[in-house]
């Protein structure tokens, strides 16, 4: 099985499990993926999702042996792309927090993948690669988007050109990531992360998500008014009003992540 799911209180650990490959993704893995991520959105007891890669690497990036070649003509990218901007896509729009534990080399659009979580932590022996330069391509499954935004253009644009590893601390000081842990202490805060966050808000995260995507678009205006409508959607929920008479109380709150 190329995908593995281990399914915990209140959420659902997914290994990428191809570790003699360093988890790189082919076609195989790609759907065992995304029918993982369906079952935890479907599964209403799955308040958090930790995504991990089996063995001594998190992702090598795309498996090239896996791509497809015409009359010995290049490669066709473009449904490697499409498989890669759908999975992106559903990893944003998950109502839910997703935590990545990078536990080792995350290359290529493995490094993406990553950081198309919401909360990325990563082994000190980890290291981040903008492999894509080194086979004359650009970085893809959202690196272009992604990069920019969390260490900033002059930082992205290095990366992406040079393609050198970035070690996790490193990219822990330039904001790339959350957190570097030592590596016998990650996937034990990984899962007590995902277990504190499977009971939380859920409905309220979810909104907090779609608020900071749309504000790398709108304009002030125009985001002033989208939280306007997300906080009244999140003030109708049952968590905002077991959180205020939990506050009221001075107990912890009970929250259940349904509308």
């Amino acid at each position: 099985m190329t995908v593995l799911v281990e399914k915990h209180p209140g959420y659902h650990q997914i290994s990428l499990n191809r570790p003699d490959r360093l988890n790189a993704l082919n076609t195989e893995m790609f759907h065992a993926l995304m029918a993982a991520l369906a079952e935890a959105e479907a599964d209403r007891e799955c308040r958090a999702i930790l995504l991990t890669g089996a063995g001594r690497g998190f992702c090598a990036g795309q498996d090239l042996a896996d791509v497809a070649v015409k009359d010995g003509g290049p490669p066709d990218l473009k449904a490697v792309l499409e498989r890669y901007n759908a999975l992106v896509r559903t990893l944003r729009g998950l109502e839910m927090p997703v935590v990545c534990a990078v536990n080792g080399v995350a290359a290529g659009a493995g490094a993406n993948l990553a950081l198309a979580c919401d909360i990325v932590l990563a082994a000190r022996s980890a290291s981040f690669i903008q492999a894509f330069s080194r086979i004359g391509l650009i970085p893809d499954c959202g690196g272009t988007w992604f990069l920019p935004r969390l260490v900033g253009a002059a930082r992205a644009r290095a990366l992406a050109i040079l393609a050198e590893p970035l070690p996790a601390e490193r990219a822990a000081e330039w904001g790339l990531i959350w957190q570097a842990v030592d590596d016998d202490k990650l996937m034990e805060t990984a899962h007590s992360l995902a277990a504190r966050l499977a009971k939380q808000a859920t409905i309220g995260i979810a909104l907090t998500k779609r608020a900071f995507d749309a504000a790398e678009t709108n304009d002030l205006g125009t985001q002033l008014d989208l939280e306007r409508d997300l906080q009244d959607e999140a003030g109708h929920t049952p968590d905002y009003a077991e959180g205020v008479r939990a506050f009221i109380e001075k107990r912890a709150a009970n929250f259940t992540g349904r509308r």
